[in-house]
């Protein structure tokens, strides 16, 4: 990725190393790792991180996203802080993984207008959805999506989730597969550059 200004790289990677802190929560917990925090002039209002996928016996719950987790404790942000007036519009939500449709949708519908995340996801990503053949609520929702902060380091944590043998979590799925795949190429670029 091509920073316009290196300071405003250095402040994302910043805000999505808090994000990677919270899917290594998630990790250290037996979940899928993602992470997720909402900034506010740069401060941090809220944060989450995926739960509901680390029971082998239960089915995976597909709602308690970590963008949809952060969402939630967002809006008791903005109903409890007293010590400023958090504004939507200027918030960024950092997700160390590309959000799916159901989490693109809420990010949209919450009025946050800034999205990076870390790893793209091949297998159900929402970002890249053609926005103008949708409704006007959501056409019109001027979003700006940044990918790829600390790509590496956010591959590298999903990599090691899906090399666990216990880890049944979208086990031989396309999204698997991908990870794994991208987690030898840059392995060897890193084994090549360090020759």
């Amino acid at each position: 990725m091509t920073c316009l200004k290196d300071r405003y790289c250095k402040k994302d990677e910043h805000y999505m190393g808090l994000a990677l802190a919270e899917a290594s929560k998630a990790f250290d917990q037996g979940e899928f790792p993602v992470g997720c925090v909402i900034i506010f002039n740069n401060t941090l209002v809220a944060s989450g991180s995926r739960r509901g996928t680390a029971s082998l016996e239960k089915y995976p719950s597909e709602i308690y996203h970590a963008e949809i987790r952060a969402l939630q404790n967002f809006e008791n942000s903005i109903a409890d802080r007293t010590d400023i007036n958090i504004i939507p519009e200027k918030c960024t939500l950092y997700s160390t993984m590309e959000p799916c449709l159901m989490c693109f949708g809420a990010i949209i519908l919450s009025g946050i207008k800034h999205i990076v995340y870390a790893f793209e996801d091949p297998m159900g990503g929402g970002t890249s959805c053609d926005l103008e053949q949708l409704s006007p609520l959501y056409r019109e929702s001027d979003i700006r999506v940044v990918p790829h902060i600390l790509r590496d380091e956010s591959l590298e944590l999903f990599a090691r989730f899906f090399s666990k043998k216990d880890n049944a979590y979208w086990k031989n799925s396309l999204l698997e597969e991908y990870t794994l795949k991208q987690a030898k190429i840059v392995k060897s670029l890193l084994d090549e550059t360090s020759k």
